[in-house]
């Protein structure tokens, strides 16, 4: 999209230069509007991606469409790998393959730090500006000013007179302002699992070790392990297990234990990782939590990504979840160019009950990642399900397609992934139905019909 005519009017003020603040200002500064764009941490294309601990990406159709909208998505394609389904690691070092979808269908792994310079350095050429090492601490609502703290410690008050979007994340300096007003919702659930990130380094000869082109799972039922591939032939691997407990990160103190731990649960992954002990240690653990609010509106000032949602890592929906914001909001600004009220009126009443059921999706989906994805009676649950999908595609989308592969609203999403998981329950519940009997045993029609007639 080419940049239009500025719009009259005091600039826009976005904080927080992340991927969904970055692509927010892109987005606006395409449309014609003066942006400001405040960053607390210094500039990534000069200082480095310095984010530290942050689960590698997976983009998929929402995503994608918002990149599309904003003509990122030939740019950002270059810097991406596509994933076409699960490999999954057995214990025994058995691998067995699981697509995602039809084929063709797949999600990208990509680098978040290259994703965020791409999207920052679209965004300034498009006039978007940016003051890196500017920190919000807090915003005054009222007075319509926000308070900034920049890398020499000086402090700056600067008033906005036009929207102010809250992009930074999920400890948003904007949401704590909002919190301290009337009638503001807000919860804030932390699971009891963290992350640790580990690395599978390039092979000898620069080539991934393990296949490029699946999103590659441990599952342990109490715990995973999880890795994507990067464009330079590593992979980051990401261990998503207790905090406590008598297998847990408190109980790995010692380089013998994680190493013993390792041997014994993801030996293949070991055998690749000779960096594993020294990472371990030195790499933060990570906590996950859910963040629920509402609302994200008060006059001028607006929450956006995670700032208003953040979600667990489970469904890979929370950079999509958060391009998709963009994406509403500036559909809703092409409609009512300019009448700002109107605007975050409508993304208020549109957004939010969809935030909150990618929120439950993700929660649900840990146990599935975790637990039944290497369970015989889930994997035939899931070939019905693709064979109900391929002869009764109007009637049958797996939950999973629905959310990753199409635009449908998170919401309705939801509410059809639960009746479809009431009939599955109720034919899974027949122990005599095997891998060997069940298309004689089924009425796949009848199944479909069932969906159709509810709805």
């Amino acid at each position: 999209m080419n940049s239009l005519p500025s719009h009259p009017g005091p600039p826009v003020t976005v904080l927080g230069a992340g991927l969904v603040g970055s692509l927010l200002a892109l987005m606006l500064a395409q449309r014609g509007h003066s942006v400001q764009v405040y960053e607390g941490r210094p500039d990534p294309r000069r200082a480095g991606y310095t984010g530290g601990r942050s689960i590698n990406l997976a983009l998929s159709e929402r995503g994608w469409l918002a990149l599309e909208r904003a003509g990122m998505a030939a740019p950002v394609r270059e810097l991406a790998i596509a994933m076409h389904g699960r490999m999954m690691h057995a214990p025994d070092g058995t691998l067995t393959f699981q697509p995602y979808g039809q084929a063709g269908q797949a999600i990208y792994s990509v680098s978040r730090g290259l994703l965020n310079q791409a999207l920052t350095h679209a965004a300034e050429q498009a006039g978007a500006s940016f003051y890196f090492g500017h920190r919000c601490r807090r915003v005054d609502l009222e007075a319509h000013t926000i308070s900034l703290q920049t890398t020499n410690h000086q402090t700056k008050e600067l008033a906005y007179l036009g929207p102010l979007f809250g992009a930074d994340g999920a400890f948003s300096a904007l949401r704590q302002a909002l919190q301290r007003t009337d009638r503001f919702n807000y919860s804030q659930q932390y699971i009891d699992y963290g992350y640790k990130e580990l690395t599978i380094p390039p092979g000898a000869n620069g080539q991934h070790q393990l296949e490029k082109h699946a999103l590659h799972i441990w599952p342990r039922h109490n715990y995973m392990l999880i890795a994507l591939p990067n464009p330079d032939g590593s992979f980051t691997c990401t261990l998503f297990f207790p905090f406590e407990g008598e297998t847990s990160f408190a109980s790995l103190t010692t380089p013998a234990q994680v190493q013993a731990f390792f041997a014994a649960q993801f030996a293949d992954a070991q055998a690749l990782m000779p960096d594993l002990v020294e990472e371990f240690f030195a790499n933060p653990t990570g906590s996950l939590h859910t963040v629920r609010c509402g609302p994200w509106v008060r006059g001028q000032a607006a929450l956006i990504g995670d700032a208003a949602h953040a979600i667990v890592p489970f469904f890979g929906q929370g950079m999509n979840c958060g391009f998709e914001d963009c994406r509403i909001l500036t559909e809703l600004l092409d409609q009512q160019p300019s009448d700002w009220p109107a605007v975050l009126a409508a993304y208020q009443q549109q957004r939010p009950p969809h935030a909150d059921a990618i929120g439950e999706l993700a929660l649900a989906n840990f146990l599935e990642m975790r637990d039944l994805v290497a369970d015989p009676r889930f994997l035939l649950r899931k070939k019905i399900e693709a064979q109900l999908h391929a002869r009764f595609p109007q009637h049958w989308v797996p939950l999973y397609t629905m959310v990753t592969f199409s635009h449908l609203p998170y919401a309705e999403a939801l509410r059809l992934g639960q009746r479809q998981e009431a009939i599955m329950r109720a034919v899974m519940q027949d122990p005599t139905l095997t891998a060997d009997n069940w298309e004689q045993r089924l009425d796949l029609a009848a199944l479909a019909q069932q969906m159709a007639t509810a709805g």
